[in-house]
């Protein structure tokens, strides 16, 4: 048993508690398969998820995996029959490999969450899930993070610059380090790999290089040229203004307390307008949680918050820490993932955020009763 784990008595109860206050906030108690099929849902999880997800072959269903969360699965079955607005809540296992044993983490944990499903109101929907965790964790003295993916991906959307340079700014917005080494680059700040150089030249001059080359991995000769004359494409795009990645950069390295946040992301604004939107769905959420009690002068707002976990965040995002336990995972985890219900939807979208408790590490740290 893992030295963070109180053991499956007390985390169990402590989960049954934490699933009863969600029903009582107006949730309807769901549960899902433990077996998933992997095909669709190793796409939506994002590479962390992925690595970490136990897979298997079913000789009539095919690819399966254990259930890595619930969300996307109780995702699937609202796009199907559900309501508006609806909200759900479960208890049960969840199944991630773990990297190293140093971490003391479990591969498999309880988890109980709470999901609202509302079309006309994301502020106020945002301020309802976040302010009944903070009440139900009130009793730890919990440190709030919280963060907002759609005001970084406004401002990726917004750069004026080619379609693919955008596309893949947001394929790796949740590599940090990968993310700003493209900044660079697109802004011209970074030099060409000599191989890549190579190639280019030789493009230039009309040749086809690799065309003739022996055939080796996964892609044909056609796959290859194509790729080349993409590569061609992005060496013809003029750089982004570097003001306006610097502006970025600085934007994405915010980290104050919300109001503070707030006001240095209007000024960025002035520079980045096509985020004025975004930030103005953030001042809105501000007043929503102050309405529910949140002191918002106190919580805390870092831009990039978010950007390692779950891909499928598209919106406000959040956690909760135990500062005093810095070798604890998070203790709850939460946000917007719009985008995650209209690829289940077939396109039909219903906006929605929620958030999910470690019974376990509740328990560990006290308990929250």
């Amino acid at each position: 048993m893992s030295p963070l784990e109180p053991g499956p008595v007390g985390a169990r109860a402590e989960g049954q508690r934490l699933l009863a206050a969600f029903v009582e906030a107006g949730a309807l108690p769901v549960e899902a398969a433990i077996l998933q099929p992997a095909e669709v849902l190793l796409d939506l999880y994002g590479e962390d998820i992925r690595a970490r997800a136990y897979v298997t072959q079913d000789p009539l269903r095919g690819e399966m995996m254990l259930r890595p969360d619930f969300t996307v699965p109780v995702v699937q079955a609202h796009m199907q029959d559900g309501a508006e607005p609806a909200r759900y809540a479960y208890l049960g296992e969840v199944f991630r490999k773990q990297e190293s044993r140093a971490a003391a983490r479990a591969a498999e944990y309880l988890q109980v969450g709470f999901e609202l499903f509302d079309r006309d109101r994301p502020a106020e929907a945002d301020a309802e899930v976040f302010a009944l965790f903070a009440r139900l964790l009130a009793p730890l003295g919990l440190r709030a993070a919280t963060g907002d993916i759609g005001i970084l991906r406004a401002a990726v959307q917004g750069l004026p610059t080619s379609a693919a340079r955008k596309a893949a700014l947001m394929r790796h917005l949740w590599r940090p380090h990968r993310f700003r080494a493209l900044l660079e680059r697109y802004a011209g700040r970074m030099p060409v790999p000599p191989k890549r150089a190579a190639l280019l030249e030789a493009l230039a001059r009309g040749e086809e290089p690799l065309r003739e080359a022996p055939h080796i991995g996964l892609r044909s000769p056609d796959e290859i040229a194509a790729r080349l004359k993409l590569l061609a494409a992005d060496a013809a795009t003029p750089p982004i203004e570097g003001g306006l990645v610097d502006d970025l950069e600085a934007l994405v390295g915010i980290a104050a307390k919300a109001p503070a946040a707030l006001a240095e992301l209007r000024e960025h604004a002035r520079v980045l307008p096509w985020i004025t939107g975004s930030v103005e769905g953030f001042a809105r959420r501000l007043d929503a949680l102050a309405a529910r009690g949140i002191e918002v002068a106190t919580l805390d707002f870092e831009a990039s918050y978010g950007r390692t976990t779950l891909e499928y965040y598209d919106g406000f995002v959040f956690g909760f820490y135990a500062e005093a336990r810095p070798d604890l995972p998070p203790v709850a985890t939460g946000g917007r993932y719009d985008a995650l219900t209209a690829v289940l939807g077939q396109g039909r979208s219903i906006p929605a955020v929620g958030g999910v408790i470690r019974p376990a590490l509740v328990a560990a740290l006290g308990g929250a009763g």
